[in-house]
């Protein structure tokens, strides 16, 4: 029996993410045989890497909370996020990432404010944080601000190493689209060093989103199906 859904995973919550641009020494490695098919984006000898707490709520195909950071790439000229870190507080989130994507999740403690679902109006400091076995990883004070009008489309690929192979996964997403101002505080000496005491180019909040992560198994005759 499966450990988690199939794909695709349609999901909602919230999301808060942050975008720091680094110098290309000072970016993240990727696995080898992934660099040899993706680069990283860069302008002015500088990459975007972008780290995000996110609030997976009821209603999604799972729930559970999660802390990843991203390095932007390309394939070609095709732009790709590609996951370096990530943590998340559910068993299945971590097995169905790992071996329907190849992600590289892995267990936490996370704290992202009111578990509660975001049908509320009301703007509230968010404290949040992460933690392993080998201690912690992260921890952020968010402050949400203006909130732009309507609901945003919002589409990109993934782009992992898969039993030795680069598996591509297409994310599409609706969701209203505020600013933050966040304030990080992150272990010098922990998997996300390359960011800590950085200040972010800037940070979104993603209040309301729903999403699709993957894509439905295609049928006999080869087309998709769902």
């Amino acid at each position: 029996m499966m450990r988690y859904p199939p794909e695709p995973w349609r999901l909602r919550g919230r999301m808060y993410v942050s975008v720091w641009a680094l110098r290309r020494a000072e970016l993240p490695r990727l696995p080898a045989e992934l660099a040899r098919a993706v680069r990283p984006v860069t302008i002015a000898g500088r990459g975007l890497v972008g780290a995000a707490w996110v609030g997976y709520e009821p209603g999604g195909v799972l729930h559970y909370r999660e802390l990843l950071s991203a390095l932007l790439v390309r394939a070609g000229l095709r732009p790709r996020v590609s996951i370096t870190h990530i943590w998340v507080d559910s068993v299945a989130s971590r097995d169905g990432g790992r071996e329907l994507w190849g992600i590289p999740k892995e267990l936490a403690e996370l704290e992202i404010g009111d578990d509660g679902p975001t049908t509320g109006t009301a703007v509230e400091d968010i404290t949040t944080s992460a933690r392993t076995p080998r201690g912690p990883v992260a921890r952020a004070l968010v402050r949400p601000g203006r909130r732009l009008p309507g609901r945003w489309p919002v589409g990109f690929r993934v782009a992992q190493l898969l039993g030795g192979r680069v598996r591509t996964t297409r994310v599409g997403c609706r969701t209203t689209v505020g600013t933050a101002v966040t304030t990080w505080e992150i272990d010098p000496a922990g998997p996300l060093a390359h960011l800590s005491g950085r200040r972010p180019l800037l940070t979104l909040a993603l209040p309301h989103f729903r999403m699709v992560f993957g894509s439905a198994a295609p049928t006999s005759d080869g087309s998709p199906g769902g």
